[in-house]
């Protein structure tokens, strides 16, 4: 196991989320257990929010409750014809992404509150679980990259066309957080039609820098595996004062505390 990390302020109370530009959209909190929620929709969602945020996180516990496994395997494991779509849908994003189930709880949440929040009448939904992000927009949203203590950090992100959306927007990091990782990446963030893809993608590709000793050989291996798995739209990079980027990626520019999303 990875040694737990010291992890900054600004993670630890999730201090970012005072940089998001709500715009006109209703923001609301939910939180459930490890679930921690940032909601942003164009309706006051707070009741349902939480409501969802427990009755997913519930099918994961009682998934766990009788197959421990899921929760402590650092590997893939095979499709369950008899789980649940949310359990089945994190189990195939981690076959393919190559690492073990739990690796994609956190944006399989965040979607599937997001695309239930659509499906009660909102058209414009950001969810927010642990820097893993959903969002439907109908207008283009700038998404700064939080990269720890890099110098980059806050400084750099991507723009989302309306057209690619709803779109997953997830980030990993070796540096940050309380998440498992072999790398020593600052931040991996990964660009996908899934969520869950996403999430369990950029848990792999920053395992994956570190690995490679010298110059920016851990940078170019994992932009190289993401351009590698179907379904991943784009791939950014950082590692100390060190950036790439892969596939669909519109990179941008914030001069300093930029939002996250707007």
């Amino acid at each position: 196991m990875a040694e737990r990390r010291r992890e900054p302020g600004s993670y630890v109370d999730r201090g970012y989320r005072s940089q998001v530009a709500a715009g006109d959209l209703v923001s609301s909190y939910a939180r459930v257990t490890d679930t921690d929620l940032h909601i942003l929709a164009d309706r006051d969602v707070s009741g349902c929010g939480k409501d969802l945020a427990l009755q997913y996180r519930l099918q994961v516990e009682d998934y766990i409750g009788k197959n421990p496994q899921f929760l402590h395997s650092l590997v893939p494991l095979p499709s369950d014809g008899q789980a649940p779509p949310l359990i089945k849908e994190m189990l195939d994003a981690t076959l393919q992404a190559g690492v073990g189930p739990m690796a994609a709880v956190a944006g399989t949440i965040a979607e599937y509150v997001g695309r239930a929040l659509i499906k009660k009448g909102c058209r414009e939904v950001m969810v927010e679980n642990g820097g893993d992000i959903f969002l439907q927009r109908t207008s283009d949203c700038r998404v700064a990259i939080f990269a720890g203590e890099s110098p980059l950090s806050n400084r750099v992100g991507v723009c989302l066309r309306a057209a690619q959306m709803p779109v997953g927007v997830c980030t990993s990091s070796g540096t940050v957080g309380h998440s498992l990782s072999f790398g020593k990446a600052d931040s991996v963030t990964v660009i996908a039609g899934s969520t869950a893809l996403a999430d369990a993608v950029a848990t792999r590709l920053g395992n994956e820098v570190g690995k490679t000793a010298g110059g920016d050989g851990g940078v170019k291996k994992a932009l190289e595996i993401g351009r590698g798995i179907e379904g991943v739209r784009g791939v950014v990079v950082i590692c100390n004062e060190l950036m790439g980027a892969a596939g669909e990626v519109e990179l941008i520019k914030f001069a300093a505390h930029p939002p996250r999303e707007g």
